[in-house]
């Protein structure tokens, strides 16, 4: 049998495995990818609409202090219409009632303080610059005006942080402004908690640029910080993002202030959109998993009935005569292979039966065939020599030739059976050697050495007699001396051997390798590769002929066939 080819293929497990985790595995991505887009985008939103929401709250504080000033503000200018008793218990009462006015104060129309009204304290004899009132502004303002953030400077010791707040006087007294001043502690305080995240922030800034209140004032002023408020004075009110900054901005209804929200963009969304990465991943590796194991199962379930089918086919090749299939179950369409590889077996070993019958019927044919070709050229053979008896006169001799020859064809009649006793098959070949006595006028003589164990096994007829037919003709026939032959009989093992010697002229090695190639149309030698030819076709091919020789010395001939008893030998 042909060796089987490497396996070099994938297996079905290999290649559903693969292909049900890389499926997956390219789903997974893609959809990874777009949720961590969509999740990045979504967090970019709320984080803008947190900053929005915070930068909304202080619009609306800031909006409603500035309200407050307003309204502080109509009652200042209220009282200035009073008269000067009225006045100060007016203002006296409103000082009381509001302790967050840190003072409120009146100019002439040139610049200089008249008035000053704050509870407990009194103004500077001489003040060498006042922060909140400016005359330059005054003058050109022709409404109520409200300053920056500022030191108030016209007290001893006492500087609290104020927004000033100054509206012209419309009267004829000695006033042409009044001025309050409002502390700014509680806003500024209120805009220093405003968190938006860890590290976000909002400032106040005018519609020009300027910075009013910033909670990190002092780092700017040192130059440690800037912020580009002209870009920031460009845009619309709204939220803004780039790649790292979140902008939110909220005009102030009612002055030209606005609220600026500053938050980044790695703390509120990278930060998150990373955690969320790693946890996609994780997720990621828990599903491919499942599809691993999944798909692991249904290749077991897949695979393993197509194994046990793959290995009953190889076994079917191993032996063939002797396998019995069982049906492989799995799905459906391993079943309907199953059953189709099982009728498959059934046909084959049919047909491999009648495939042996036509063999043994041929080997009988081939055999026969053999056999028509040694009795007609020993009949030819022995007739020859009866008709030199006759012509000779020896008629006695000739009917001894004729009793044997009648042996020697009851022998190789033998009913018909191909195989007989090693007894007959001697009794044949003494009955050959006396007939070719009588011919060569006592030439040669002949001796017997037979293992009497042997004698009862069963071995192919007219096996001896071509073979000492060869040794007369060929090897004693052109000896000057008397010629010998020894025919011996023995066991070897589980075989059994005979030995034909021969004293005669003997061969070359050509003159063998000729003898046991010769053709049907040769007669020399046909006997010889006759014998061979049907040993091998009935023993097979360890079983024939084995001829050593030497020129001048003589010729052995050694046949080896296995032992055979009655009743056995059709299965050999």
């Amino acid at each position: 049998m042909k060796n089987r080819c490497p396996h070099t293929g994938l297996r079905i497990t290999t290649i559903l495995v693969s292909m049900v985790v890389g499926v997956v595995a390219v789903i997974l991505c893609c959809c990874i990818f777009l949720f961590l887009d969509r999740y990045r985008s979504a967090m970019v939103q709320s984080a803008q609409t947190s900053s929005a929401q915070a930068v909304s709250q202080v619009s609306n504080t800031v909006g409603n202090y500035l309200m407050d000033m307003d309204q502080a503000m109509a009652l200042v200018e209220q009282s200035m219409t009073e008269d000067t008793d009225s006045r100060d218990e007016l203002l006296s009462a409103f000082l009381k009632f509001r302790p967050d006015v840190v003072a409120v104060t009146s100019y002439a129309s040139d610049g200089t303080l008249l008035d000053c009204w704050s509870p407990g304290r009194e103004p500077k004899e001489t003040i060498f610059r006042n922060l909140s009132f400016d005359i330059e502004t005054a003058r050109t303002s022709n409404e109520p005006y409200m300053t920056a953030p500022h030191v108030e400077t016209i007290f001893e010791s006492y500087y609290p942080w104020v927004v000033t707040m100054t509206a012209p006087l419309s009267g004829n007294g000695e006033a042409a402004w009044v001025s309050l001043d409002l502390s700014f502690s509680s806003i500024s305080s209120y805009i220093n908690n405003v968190g938006i995240g860890q590290r976000g922030y909002c400032f106040l800034m005018d519609t020009d640029g300027n910075i009013i209140y910033h909670p990190q004032q002092q780092l700017i002023y040192s130059g440690l910080k800037s912020e580009d408020t002209a870009s920031l004075a460009a845009l619309a009110d709204g939220a803004h993002a780039d790649d790292t900054v979140i902008y939110c901005l909220t005009s102030i209804e009612g002055s030209d202030w606005r609220v600026v929200g500053v938050s980044y963009v790695d703390e509120l969304v990278n930060r998150n959109v990373t955690e969320m990465i790693r946890l996609s991943f994780l997720l990621a590796i828990v599903v491919l998993a499942a599809a691993l194991l999944t798909s692991w199962l249904l290749s077991q379930l897949l695979g393993r009935p197509l194994r046990g089918l793959a290995s009953a086919m190889e076994s079917f090749e191993t032996d063939a005569d002797h396998f019995t299939y069982r049906p492989v179950g799995g799905t459906r369409e391993v079943q309907e292979l199953s059953n189709s590889f099982g009728h498959m077996v059934v046909r084959i070993q049919e047909l491999m039966t009648t495939v042996r019958e036509e063999e043994i019927n041929l080997r009988k044919t081939e055999l026969k065939a053999l056999q028509a070709q040694i009795n007609p050229h020993f009949l030819y053979n022995t007739l020859d020599s009866i008709a030199w008896m006759c012509e000779q006169g020896r008629n006695a001799d000739a009917v001894k030739m004729v009793h044997a020859l009648a042996r020697l064809f009851r022998i190789s009649i033998s009913k018909g059976h191909e195989l007989i006793p090693i007894a007959k098959e001697i009794e044949h070949a003494e009955s050959y050697l006396q007939i070719q006595k009588y011919r060569y006028k006592n030439q040669f003589t002949y001796a017997f050495d037979v293992d009497p164990e042997c004698l009862d096994y069963l071995c192919n007829k007219i096996t001896l007699q071509p073979i000492i037919e060869n040794a007369i003709n060929h090897g004693l026939d052109l000896l000057v001396d008397e010629g010998h032959i020894d025919v011996e009989v023995k066991q070897d093992g589980e075989d059994i051997v005979f030995r034909v010697r021969d004293n005669g002229v003997g061969m070359t090695p050509e003159q063998i390798e000729a003898i046991m190639q010769r053709g049907p149309k040769d007669r020399t030698g046909i006997g010889i590769k006759n014998v061979n030819d049907r040993l091998k076709i009935y023993f097979g091919k360890n079983y024939g002929l084995h001829i050593t020789s030497e020129p001048d010395v003589g010729t052995c001939v050694e046949i080896r066939m296995p032992k055979v008893r009655e009743g056995d030998h059709e299965t050999k």
